[in-house]
């Protein structure tokens, strides 16, 4: 039973001596002169370890953290200006390759358009010529059958003469005569 009455005995107690330190709060405050100068003592010794050892190594590590950031940026900036400059050529590579990809377009354009016009000029001339040569092989035919022609009709005429000469022709042998030149004048023509 003690130990469910211990907490109360206890706060009982905290009452009694909140009345007794009231009056004695500024010493509390105050540590006595020992412990302010161990304090003192341990305050200097950490200040000066500190000071000494600490202090340095932390401004080693920020500076080296500060020139490797440094360094980085320097490097970041460095790579901006070569990508700007790769940039900058490519872009002028483009726009030459471009240029030259037009001009020989328009070279091709006006080669085809060369090529065009000498092939129809060439073409009508042909045309032109094998057309002469036509007319002029055709001349030539109608010249052959107009001799041949005519050198029947003279064959034709002197047999005819012969026949006449030779014996008297009655008219129905005349008739004959002339139905049969007319006759091989028609297959002469066809």
């Amino acid at each position: 039973m003690m130990h469910v009455f211990a907490p109360i005995l206890l706060l009982g107690q905290v009452e009694e001596t909140t009345t007794t330190t009231e009056a004695s709060g500024a010493r509390l405050l105050i540590p006595p002169p020992s412990e302010l100068i161990a304090g003192f003592i341990a305050f200097a010794i950490i200040f000066v370890f500190v000071w000494k050892w600490v202090l340095p190594m932390v401004n080693r590590t920020l500076e080296a953290r500060q020139k490797a950031i440094t360094g980085q940026l320097t490097a970041a900036d460095q790579a901006k200006r070569e990508a700007e400059s790769l940039l900058a050529d490519y872009k002028a590579q483009l726009a030459r390759a471009r240029d030259e990809a037009n001009q020989i377009v328009e070279d091709a354009r006006k080669t085809g358009e060369s090529l065009r016009t000498d092939i129809v000029g060439k073409a009508h001339s042909e045309a032109e010529t094998i057309a002469r040569r036509a007319r002029e092989e055709v001349a030539a035919e109608r010249e052959r059958a107009a001799s041949a022609i005519r050198d029947e009709v003279a064959s034709l005429s002197l047999d005819l003469a012969q026949k006449v000469v030779a014996g008297s022709v009655d008219t129905k042998a005349q008739k004959a005569l002339v139905d049969r030149y007319i006759a091989e004048l028609g297959t002469l023509k066809a």
